[in-house]
């Protein structure tokens, strides 16, 4: 007996070729998980994201098959992220746009009994609004300590009334709605983006701009300082390297009594003053004849010196411009 073939309908058939005719088409696609996510939130989501993205809604088994008919490489990795109630976005801007895009059109909400707490909710210490009367039991039932000051209820202390990843109570989330707390963010959930074969995960997508931009300056300027103390040459700090050079050269040919047509005079006035400090340990008459000798060297010293001192200061200016 032959087996029976399992009707599928035009419409299923239709939905599955219309969403893998957008994965060929699209370069990005991203897995969002739209659960909870309230029908005017979608149609504002879709009027706002209209220019950039498309939005294909199907069921899970519907989307996975389109992704099975996929040729694209590694696109079948998405199909372990279909997760709550999945869709597809499909766009042609970069997945850090696109995350940024999702997340600057999120709202906040309050949370529901049961609904999983993205983080640690805290009731924070300080006066309410509450008059005294049944809420004082209804806090202590959820472990909050509290009291009266001025006929209006106080926390005394900070109170946790969901750890991250746990589910909330309903007397907790209650309470959380009353006291204004709205943890949750009603949106499309990115969880992972396809991108040339790279399957990236949601939060590594979330990237602070402006401690991007204060990090890479940093960088930046941490490079050229490495780049100027270590002598590698670039387009930026050549121009200083040679100068440093060129101070360099005249302080080691100057230490080292190398005379130049820029240091002649100051080796000279140098070695001047280097004589008249031995001098004067010679005895009487060495001084005399030595005083001789030198006294024909002394107004060139004399001369050479206030420039000495004019050029030492230049340098000095030069590299306090150059490293100050």
């Amino acid at each position: 007996m032959a087996a029976t073939k399992a009707h599928v309908s035009e419409e299923k058939i239709q939905a599955v070729q219309r969403i893998a005719k957008l994965v060929d088409d699209y370069p990005i696609i991203a897995v969002v998980d739209m659960q909870n996510l309230p029908a005017r939130n979608l149609a504002s989501m879709r009027k706002k994201l209209r220019d950039k993205v498309v939005i294909g809604m199907a069921k899970k088994r519907i989307i996975l098959k389109a992704l099975e008919q996929s040729k694209k490489e590694g696109i079948g990795g998405l199909t372990q992220h279909m997760k709550g109630s999945p869709a597809l976005l499909f766009t042609r801007d970069n997945p850090f746009a696109l995350f940024k895009t999702l997340k600057a059109n999120q709202s906040k909400a309050p949370i529901k009994g049961g609904q999983i707490a993205p983080y640690d909710l805290v009731v924070p210490a300080g006066p309410t609004s509450f008059p005294p009367g049944p809420i004082i039991g209804e806090l202590g039932q959820l472990g909050i300590k509290a009291g009266i000051d001025q006929g209006k209820v106080v926390i005394k202390q900070d109170a946790v009334l969901a750890r991250a990843g746990q589910p909330v109570s309903d007397k907790a989330a209650a309470f959380l709605t009353r006291m204004g707390i709205e943890p949750m963010r009603i949106g499309l959930n990115l969880t992972v983006t396809y991108e040339n074969g790279e399957i990236t995960p949601g939060q590594f997508l979330d990237i602070d701009e402006e401690k991007f931009m204060r990090d890479l300056q940093a960088c930046v300027m941490e490079a050229k300082s490495l780049a100027l103390n270590a002598a590698i040459p670039n387009k930026d700090n050549i121009d200083t390297l040679i100068q440093k050079a060129h101070y360099d050269a005249a302080g080691l040919a100057l230490e080292a009594n190398l005379i130049t047509d820029e240091n002649g005079r100051e080796i000279l006035s140098k070695a001047y003053y280097q004589a008249m400090g031995v001098a004067k340990y010679l005895p009487a008459d060495m001084q005399a004849e030595m005083g001789a000798q030198v006294a024909v060297a002394a107004p060139a010293a004399a001369e050479a010196a206030p420039e000495k001192e004019e050029k030492e200061e230049d340098a000095a200016a030069g590299l306090g411009s150059l490293f100050g």
